[in-house]
């Protein structure tokens, strides 16, 4: 028994290398299965009310708190033809839709599926990965930028002719998780995916890919802002309201890891640049939102910002122990054709174009198969501007302690 149960705590890192939440928990068919999990998690701030991406900006006179991240409880079946996922999730705020489709396939060419409801953007490789599995308590400032709750609304057709390689293509509403869309256009994902497990002996595995994101956002009034090599060129005229601003973004991505004596090494790098409609930061739109996308029509004006971000994990086993160590770094520059020390310079630049940077590290416990304890500490870095906010380094780092059971 101990054994077996030691060969499973090994073989986790390879689950979580391949896990995808645009899935049922299998594809053997079987009637109703309730599989889910529950974060709850203690974090402390360096200020109180601080702007934040470890799971929600803090109240504003408070520098800690207790939530509930996330309360997921998935309810799937899968016969010969089809199967259907509908997820919850339950937490302080309240009970939230994740998932709802339904996934067609023929039993002869299952190679092809057919994807219809609410799923998570099958862009790249972190916003599809299961926060269930993940090490890292959240997603890249990056990714919770460009593509918040990760989900939309839409239609998708997945091929996976060999093993090793998989594509996918979906057309969307681009308003996300909690919205109806808001304008008759409709936005394009495309991605693929090379996956080998089986190298070196089967102990390493390699994974990586790329993708793009077509789309646009309406705007609602007559001006809106492009980027000049210096700031920003407000542009006026009765017909750029309702004009299709573009959104368009390009990424790949890349994941190594290794199974040797002293451990599982796996290191995950992912890139993302592209175009993104925002808006300026003001005292009710904070800077790191600003750039945000949005679920409901913007009322102000918009400004396109050409990005770049990306982030790099790495994570450690310590001796073929229950211990992980986790480093990660991330970067999001909203606005990459301005220098920092311009921003705020009277060039019609905002909060909302300034560079965050953010290093992580901590580590995880696996108590049991079901049950993992993770310490994180993020060390948040915003690029100093020409803002009176932002002259220096805002004091809005988060050290996160949770505990998740999984079953």
């Amino acid at each position: 028994m101990k054994k077996a149960y030691f060969l499973l705590l090994l073989f986790i890192p390879a689950i979580s290398f391949s896990q995808s939440n645009n899935a049922p928990s299998s594809y053997d068919p079987h009637d109703i299965k309730i599989t889910g999990y529950l974060q709850t998690q203690f974090q402390k701030a360096q200020s109180d009310g601080i702007s934040s991406f470890s799971g929600g900006d803090f109240a504003e006179n408070s520098d800690n708190r207790f939530i509930i991240r996330r309360g997921r409880l998935k309810i799937d079946r899968v016969d010969k033809y089809s199967s259907i996922v509908f997820q919850l999730d339950a937490t302080q705020n309240g009970i939230n839709l994740m998932d709802a489709f339904i996934q067609l396939q023929q039993p002869d060419h299952n190679e092809l599926r057919l994807t219809a409801g609410l799923f998570n953007r099958p862009f790249g490789y972190s916003i599809v990965y299961s926060s269930g599995y993940r090490d890292f308590p959240e997603r890249a400032r990056v990714f919770q930028t460009i593509m918040p709750r990760e989900r939309d609304i839409g239609a998708m057709g997945s091929y996976q002719p060999f093993k090793f390689l998989s594509a996918d293509l979906a057309v969307v509403n681009g308003s996300g998780l909690y919205a109806r869309d808001y304008d008759s256009k409709k936005d394009i994902i495309g991605n693929i995916t090379f996956k080998f497990d089986s190298l070196a002996n089967r102990k390493l595995q390699i994974g990586f890919g790329a993708s793009f994101y077509k789309g646009s956002v309406r705007n609602d009034t007559e001006s809106y802002y492009t980027n000049n090599g210096n700031g920003f060129t407000k542009n006026t005229s009765p017909l750029n309201e309702g004009a299709n601003l573009k959104r368009n973004y390009f990424g790949g991505n890349i994941q190594f890891q290794y199974n040797h004596s002293f451990g599982t090494s796996t290191l995950k790098a992912e890139y993302v640049t592209g175009t993104q409609p925002g808006v300026a930061a003001t005292t009710s739109v904070t800077g790191p939102v600003a750039s945000q996308s949005f679920t409901t029509q913007p009322a102000t004006d918009l400004y396109l910002r050409n990005f770049t971000g990306y982030y790099i994990w790495f994570t450690q086993q310590i001796a073929k122990t229950k211990f992980n160590v986790l480093a990660a770094y991330d970067v999001y520059d909203p606005n990459n054709k301005v220098r920092e020390s311009e921003i705020g310079t009277g060039n019609n630049t905002t909060a909302g174009d300034i560079k965050f940077s953010t290093f992580g590290y901590g580590f995880t416990y696996l108590v049991n198969a079901r049950v993992k304890l993770t310490a994180y500490n993020e060390r948040v870095i915003n690029a100093a501007a020409q803002l009176d906010k932002y002259r220096t380094d805002i004091r809005d780092d988060v050290f996160t302690l949770r505990l998740q059971y999984r079953w």
